[in-house]
């Protein structure tokens, strides 16, 4: 975060953005995008992984959260990231999770890690890395 009033800049430490990526873990798993409204920046980039028809670059909150409920809508509500850690840094942090959606009989589950790019407390890039994207684009298919 910016400190104006002393004249000092301080950007926001490791322990804040790392707290920023779990707020926004917590709201995405609730369905809570007006949540996830107040922590995205209005020009945030996202980069979903794949070549898969959700796959490709966001521009912009609200692309971004369309994407996001679209994978609940594809999974009939089930998509879920469950949190196995954040890493907290000045400059990126990282989010690991466990991704599980179902679909038609089909079953999603597998390692997902998203690097976030935060400045003034809000993300402003998030780009997606997946175990397996050629099982995730079937799966998305």
């Amino acid at each position: 975060m910016t400190d104006k009033d002393d004249g000092r800049v301080r950007t926001m430490g490791a322990a804040e953005n790392a707290e920023v990526v779990r707020r926004g873990y917590k709201a995405f798993n609730a369905g809570d995008l007006s949540a996830l409204r107040d922590l995205f920046a209005e020009n945030v980039v996202w980069h979903a992984v794949g070549s898969g028809a959700l796959s490709g670059t966001k521009l912009g909150r609200d692309e971004v959260l369309a994407y996001f409920a679209e994978l609940g809508e594809q999974s009939q509500g089930s998509f879920r990231a469950t949190v196995r850690d954040v890493l907290g840094g000045e400059h990126h942090t990282v989010g690991i999770h466990q991704t599980h959606a179902e679909s038609d009989g089909k079953t999603l589950d597998m390692a997902t890690a998203i690097v976030f790019v935060l400045h003034d407390g809000k993300i402003v890039e998030g780009r997606e890395f997946s175990e397996d994207s050629a099982r995730s684009d079937d799966f998305w298919a």
